[in-house]
């Protein structure tokens, strides 16, 4: 599943881990400020921010982009001697590339938190009287930098997905050409011709997309948490509990610990019955294939058995999801709210401005979002356990080692019992 795209793929990703931190911590702490010996300084402390899309190419950003670009190439250089891959250029500066997009995506977030402030105080003032206040040239210039910021998020977003629809075509051509080239010792494997042909391409944009969420999640709390942390100043007390340091924060870590501990609970059992599902569908497509060619295959009673597996099989899993989704649904519509419940005494109070109130349930949004990563991308991950459950019999195989317990099972009982489970 990954040494056919990566190279050396433990040692590649735990070295991956470490050059990330590295980087990440030395830019906190001194490579920020390395920018200033090449003319490209960070913003000056209290400066009022920048709010549009110049923002971009200012020249702490420039200094940014300077700095990720010779981190990724002195990484990629080291690979490329140390063990070269036939796909390193699309494994390595690719996924370069996504994280980076992924990472403007988040500033993009960041810079239209900040127009938000000035824009929305903009508005009280306008609604406020006396009226005149503001004319109608400062609206429409506000309305004009939300979208420029937007359509460049737009550019950006088109750019990256259609880059990653083909990143993950490289990927599946890699597994599948190493499955092929195996074939001979994968062919006797339940539904081989299935996980070649459709697995791995789940597989690979599953990767992806809770790849590419996971590390967004991260970006995200890396630049609003701080950007959290300042705007709970602006929250007088808590209701039943008074005023907290850093309410907003804790607020936002504890209401998503809860959501995520109570869906991981309610959903453990997904994953298997997700597999047993497609192991069940795979069993009665391969009966139905041999009998486009074998007189003597895909009787009505055989084919009316498998169908039953099938249709137990759905069942069992309609149901799971139903107490699932339920549990999954509450939590989603109280997490719509739960920011105007902590900031009631607040708002009561009159103490923030419209401005600021919107900053803080937007950057709340997406922090409590990203703590949210399992919540948000628990149905993805069920099926991602269950694709990985089926090639893992691939690996195990090619591997010497072990088949999992259900393929030992099916290949002991498919001779004469249509059920595969």
């Amino acid at each position: 599943m990954f040494v056919s795209f990566f190279p050396q793929p433990k040692v590649f990703f735990s070295s991956a881990i470490v050059w990330s931190i590295v980087v990440v911590l030395f830019w906190f702490f001194g490579g920020e400020q390395l920018g200033a010996t090449f003319g490209l300084p960070p913003a000056t402390p209290g400066s009022p921010p920048i709010i549009g899309i110049s923002v971009f190419w200012s020249k702490p950003y420039l200094w940014f982009y300077a700095y990720f670009i010779c981190a990724i190439l002195i990484f990629y250089a080291f690979w490329a001697l140390y063990r070269p891959h036939p796909w390193q250029n699309w494994s390595i500066l690719g996924s370069a590339f996504i994280l980076f997009t992924t990472n403007f995506s988040v500033q993009v977030s960041v810079e239209l938190n900040e127009w938000r402030g000035p824009f929305f105080d903009m508005i009280q003032k306008a609604l406020t009287p006396p009226a005149g206040r503001v004319t109608q040239g400062e609206l429409f210039h506000g309305i004009w930098v939300f979208l420029t910021i937007a359509f460049l998020a737009i550019a950006v977003f088109v750019a990256q997905s259609f880059f990653i629809s083909h990143y993950i075509f490289r990927w599946r051509t890699a597994m599948n050409d190493f499955y092929v080239s195996n074939w001979s010792r994968l062919r006797h494997i339940e539904g081989a011709s299935q996980r070649v042909q459709e697995d791995t391409m789940r597989f690979s944009s599953s990767v992806e997309d809770l790849g590419t969420s996971f590390m967004q999640s991260v970006m995200t709390l890396i630049a609003f948490l701080p950007l959290l942390a300042q705007l709970s100043h602006h929250v007088t007390s808590m209701p039943f509990m008074g005023p907290i340091p850093d309410s907003l924060v804790i607020a936002a870590i504890l209401w998503s610990l809860f959501g995520t501990v109570l869906l991981a609970g309610v959903g453990i059992k997904l994953p298997g019955i997700e597999f047993r599902n497609q192991r069940v569908e795979a069993a009665y497509r391969k009966e139905l294939v041999y009998g486009e060619d074998h007189e003597d295959r895909a009787q009505p009673p055989t084919l009316a058995a498998l169908f039953n597996n099938v249709r137990r099989s759905y069942f069992l899993l309609y149901f799971h999801y139903a107490y699932f989704n339920v549990a999954r649904m509450f939590y989603i519509q109280a997490d719509a709210v739960f920011v105007y419940v902590i900031m009631t005494p607040t708002i009561a109070a009159g103490h923030i401005t419209f401005g600021i109130l919107q900053q803080i349930i937007a950057a709340f949004s997406q922090v409590s979002s990203s703590f949210q990563y399992l919540v948000n991308s628990w149905p993805d991950i069920v099926s991602l356990m269950s694709i990985y459950k089926r090639l893992r019999a691939f690996e195990a195989t090619l591997g010497g080692g072990k088949l999992p317990e259900l393929d030992i099972r099916y290949m002991q009982r498919s001779a004469d019992d249509p059920d595969p489970a």
